[in-house]
């Protein structure tokens, strides 16, 4: 795809491509695909009518994230959310960069991505899990009237995606964002952010 044309893909596209990478989802069907991205980033957005508590998680900012291709990463042994501020940095200047500070206002990439990863957590500890599993209707096994719902690998991450760009305000998901990075991290010459932070833990 031409590089400058990433904005002209939808939300939901966006999370369709998401899920089509995502290993297990090899061969599935694209319309079946687009279902389950369209039913995530609803979950999510649904989420944020009741924000989630802030996680109790302790955040670790590193200066790495650019060799490592992360913005931002939840762990639950112990609970922490790493932050990676050289790639938070970059991620600003290509909203400049690309004209999009309307959708995403100054401070807002972090934001959402601390929105994201609270969402990650929430979901990894409460029944929101099980909520989405259900809202996704991916069934693996019947048994009469019983189903048991399954796993759809990814779809945790469009509705996490969903419920940053609605709680944050944004105009546009921060999946748009993240193309972007993968755009300027594996095209030759990637220009290094301006002033990356240290590691700080808090």
């Amino acid at each position: 795809m031409d590089p400058t044309s990433i904005d002209e893909v939808d939300d939901i596209e966006w999370g369709v491509r998401l899920l089509a990478a995502t290993p297990t989802h090899e061969g599935r069907d694209p319309e079946l695909l687009r279902q389950w991205a369209r039913t995530a980033d609803e979950f999510g957005s649904r989420l944020a009518l009741a924000p989630v508590p802030s996680s109790t998680a302790r955040v670790v900012e590193r200066a790495d994230g650019l060799e490592r291709m992360l913005l931002a990463r939840y762990t639950s042994r112990p609970p922490t959310v790493e932050l990676y501020t050289d790639t938070l940095a970059l991620a600003e200047e290509l909203v400049d960069a690309r004209g999009w500070r309307a959708w995403y206002p100054p401070g807002s990439v972090r934001a959402a991505a601390l929105a994201h990863e609270a969402v990650h957590a929430h979901l990894h500890h409460g029944p929101a899990k099980a909520a989405l599993k259900q809202a996704l209707g991916h069934t693996v096994l019947r048994l009469g009237r019983h189903r048991l719902a399954g796993h759809v690998a990814g779809a945790e991450e469009v509705a996490a995606h969903a419920y940053a760009r609605t709680v944050c305000g944004l105009g546009r998901s921060p999946l748009l964002i993240t193309a972007a990075l993968r755009t300027a991290l594996t095209r030759p010459g990637t220009p290094a952010p301006r002033s990356p932070a240290p590691r700080r833990e808090n």
